[in-house]
């Protein structure tokens, strides 16, 4: 949705800009390509995608590269900004790599963070956590009318031997589950790993509350957002900021790709896209 995001971002010359979810630098550079006078702060937590995103961005200066999450945004960025961009859940580039273990689509080793200093992988959720703290993340998080059934499946396959790869964990939540009912199911028990392996609900709440605080008069904040969990913080917030005077909505309802777009690129399909002005 790149032209929906220059619009609602808005972006006069030598403007300062946070990128909160740097990934490869493809939002970056799309900014830097309209305005190449602007600062950027580019924000993620992923090593490997700073330093993707540095070897695509070099010809350009004024970035500065910072890796952390963005929930520290208000420490790592010094000064107020004239706008703010999110495009929430895993990257392109994260999800092309296969030892990351985001995707089911590959086999690889349960891990699914973001961060890999952090502790808290998928496997140690699908391998330690007791059935009914399974089956509520699953519940919770994935949005999952079959949770109990496959937290108990789960627990009984680990029981016998230890769960370690995309592929084991995508066949038993197969198994326990209608047949026309797979490919969702599956989708949604990985969607509920990586959330909670990252914290990313409670990280966005609080990312939120800082970029807004970090904006200039008439600043911008532009969110894309991929499923309803995150959406429905995005909306809840802005909603709570207009009423508190801080943000005019600039998006009554979520701006969704269209299908020219959904056709190059299908996982734009679930995204939808949220503005606010700071007044």
């Amino acid at each position: 949705m790149a032209n929906e995001i220059l619009e609602y971002l808005d972006l006069p010359a030598g403007k300062v800009f946070v990128d909160c979810t740097l990934g490869g630098g493809g939002h970056a550079e799309m900014i830097k390509t309209r305005n190449p006078n602007s600062i950027i702060y580019g924000i993620d937590q992923d090593p490997d995608a700073i330093e993707a995103a540095k070897n695509r961005l070099a010809k350009y200066k004024n970035i500065i590269y910072i890796r952390d999450n963005f929930s520290n945004i208000k420490n790592r960025v010094k000064g107020k900004v004239d706008g703010i961009l999110f495009d929430l859940g895993v990257s392109s580039y994260q999800i092309d790599e296969p030892s990351r273990g985001f995707s089911y689509q590959n086999d690889a080793l349960l891990d699914m963070r973001m961060d890999k200093s952090g502790k808290l992988t998928a496997s140690d959720i699908v391998n330690a956590w007791p059935p009914d703290g399974i089956e509520k993340i699953i519940r919770e998080y994935g949005e999952e009318r079959f949770s109990k059934r496959i937290s108990n499946a789960i627990c009984v396959m680990r029981n016998a031997k230890k769960i370690n790869t995309t592929f084991e964990l995508k066949e038993i939540i197969e198994k326990a589950i209608p047949t026309w009912r797979k490919r969702e199911s599956v989708a949604r028990v990985f969607q509920s790993l990586r959330i909670t392996v990252n914290s990313e609900l409670k990280n966005l709440q609080t990312a939120l509350k800082a970029s807004v605080d970090l904006l200039k008069r008439r600043g911008r904040i532009v969110v894309l957002s991929y499923h309803s969990l995150e959406d429905r913080i995005v909306k809840r917030s802005f909603r709570d900021f207009k009423k508190d005077g801080i943000l005019k909505i600039m998006t009554k309802k979520p701006v969704t790709a269209g299908e020219l777009e959904i056709g190059e690129n299908p996982r734009a399909k679930s995204a939808k896209l949220r503005a606010a002005e700071k007044i």
